[in-house]
């Protein structure tokens, strides 16, 4: 009787008769390992999530604070400006990082440079003067690939935008003069299709050349010229009862009629 008892206490205690489960050493060891496992996948996730995410707000902007964001100072996050308004590089540190070669565009507002190619001192502006309106519209398309590229977060005080982060005269100067050079570079787009350019290939040994499969070549201005890139010409194909075209110009030493022009 005493054994019984026994027997009964425990169970009342909460201990497991042999009659219930339990769990397997397998079990037991696998449980919180797994645990912690996932746990630790979680941590990794939202780190990665918040790392790739913008740790700026958008602001105001002033050009003595975005040269500290420069690139040099691997604690910050990198910054560059276009048109006044401001990105988040970082996560393209290779490029634009300290040695990176993008650097020069890191921590000031350089909208003139992604043209004009000029990368030290007078060539890092945010002017624009002087552009057409061809390359007015592909500094907007460098702002909006930035947009679609980056984290945006806030405007430049400045040249494009007041105190009060409202656009100026300049930015609307800037937004109209790139709604014309768009119209320009459309109809470019039908002039050369109507009159296809040229092939051409150079070599060190022979020189420049320029040929038409159809037709002759002539040397025809673009639309909308280019005045930072130089390229206010372009060499097209016309057919012989396009020749009297005004505008065309014939390359020096070449025969009108010959369908293949040496160029220096």
């Amino acid at each position: 009787m005493a054994i019984r008892s026994r027997k009964k206490d425990a169970n009342e205690e909460g201990v497991s008769s042999s009659s219930e489960r339990r769990p397997s050493r397998y079990e037991e060891e696998r449980g919180p390992g797994c645990l912690g496992l996932v746990i630790a996948l979680c941590v990794v996730a939202i780190v990665l999530y918040f790392s790739s995410e913008r740790v700026l707000r958008k602001k105001l902007w002033t050009a003595t604070e975005l040269m500290n964001y420069n690139g040099t100072d691997e604690n910050l996050p990198i910054l560059l400006g276009i048109l006044g308004s401001v990105y988040d590089v970082t996560k393209g540190r290779t490029y634009y990082g300290k040695g990176g070669s993008y650097n020069h565009f890191a921590g000031r507002d350089a909208t003139r440079a992604f043209i004009s190619g000029n990368f030290s001192g007078e060539g890092l502006t945010d002017s624009i003067i002087g552009l057409s309106n061809i390359e007015v519209k592909r500094l907007i398309d460098w702002r909006s690939f930035y947009s679609k590229t980056y984290f945006y977060v806030g405007k430049l005080v400045g040249t494009y935008y007041d105190a009060s982060g409202k656009e100026t005269k300049a930015l609307r100067n800037a937004e109209a003069k790139a709604k014309l050079g768009e119209k320009q570079l459309k109809h470019q787009d039908a002039v050369e299709k109507k009159y296809p350019s040229c092939n051409s290939r150079w070599s060190q040994q022979d020189g420049g050349e320029v040929w038409c499969d159809s037709g002759y070549p002539r040397l025809v201005g673009k639309v909308g010229e280019l005045p930072m890139s130089g390229q206010s010409k372009r060499c097209a194909c016309f057919t012989r009862e396009q020749l009297g075209k005004a505008g065309l110009e014939v390359y020096a030493g070449c025969d009108p009629l010959q369908s293949t022009c040496k160029v220096s």
